[in-house]
């Protein structure tokens, strides 16, 4: 008997089936025991409570890239015509920065709040024809900043445990950097390769890092997840029932639950009879727990 298109066998397990187009995006709310994620083509964010199995979706306007948790309550989030605060039920309350690029082919991706409480929002070519992606930064007075340029999918956003290490990447590179941070400015230094890869499938998506400081990254259509130490080298790699994971984040009451958003969009149908499940957002209990998400101090 062929096992030739058998799922491998996986720790993670499906913690909520919700099929969606492309999720991206969690986070973990320790203050409300909840995650949060979104799905960039519904448009839509979504509350899930593991403990009822609820979810929550708040609709969107147009494709949501990234979003951030306020300290004073809501969201900030990045939209295809923008960046808006949105209140705790997902309401639109007002745009703080406009569309740093024409939206008709460009859209922000990849994001997450820095630990000093400012908000970053990568941007992705949908073209996928030049580098013309980047890299934005909004301080807590509004104002955004170009921070990197020169890339076509901006992903892979996390800061290790001290602040004084920041990864990214450009996922069709197939290659993540680090970079000297200064926590107090907000500027990366010159950039060292953390890791690189030469398989087709080897695409590093959407990350986070635990308090040991190691890096977790998803890869997308490598259907698995990839924990790296501090020196960048390989500790293990994780199957997920999914080809297109997209994103990592530590949740649960003592962060040691790793959830996993991923995609179906563009899968051959015959690919999603093995991953019925894609789409979903998949958990697995680790050793060493993450880091509390910081806020947004806008």
């Amino acid at each position: 008997m062929t096992r030739s298109h058998a799922m491998p066998a996986s720790p993670f397990s499906c913690a909520l089936d919700i099929k969606a187009s492309l999720g991206e995006c969690p986070q973990w709310s320790v203050a409300e025991q909840a995650l949060y994620f979104v799905d960039i083509n519904a448009p839509s964010l979504n509350r899930f409570d593991p403990a009822s199995g609820t979810v929550v979706a708040m609709s969107m306007p147009s494709s949501i890239g990234c979003f951030g948790l306020r300290a004073r309550g809501g969201f900030v989030v990045a939209l295809r015509d923008g960046i808006w605060l949105a209140d705790a039920q997902g309401r639109l309350e007002r745009k703080v920065a406009d569309a740093p690029y024409d939206p008709a082919h460009h859209r922000f991706n990849d994001g997450r709040v820095d630990r000093q409480g400012r908000f970053w929002a990568g941007v992705m070519n949908e073209r996928r024809d030049a580098n013309s992606g980047a890299l934005h930064r909004l301080d807590a007075d509004f104002v955004l900043h170009r921070v990197l340029d020169d890339m076509m999918i901006s992903n892979g956003l996390a800061w290790s445990p001290d602040g004084r290490t920041m990864y990214h990447s450009d996922t069709p590179t197939l290659t993540v950097r680090a970079f000297p941070f200064d926590p107090a400015t907000g500027m990366p230094g010159e950039p060292r390769v953390f890791a690189r890869w030469n398989e087709a499938t080897d695409r590093p998506d959407g990350a986070a890092v635990d308090s040991a400081g190691h890096y977790w990254v998803a890869f997308y259509r490598g259907g698995k997840v990839v924990e790296l130490d501090t020196s960048g080298r390989i500790v293990r790699e994780v199957p997920v029932p999914a080809m297109c994971p997209t994103m990592c984040a530590f949740g649960g009451a003592d962060l040691r639950t790793l959830y996993v958003t991923s995609a179906r969009q563009l899968r051959p149908d015959d690919e999603l009879a093995r991953y019925p499940q894609s789409g979903g957002v998949f958990a697995m209990r680790v050793d060493v727990p993450g880091l509390p998400e910081p806020r947004f101090a806008g």
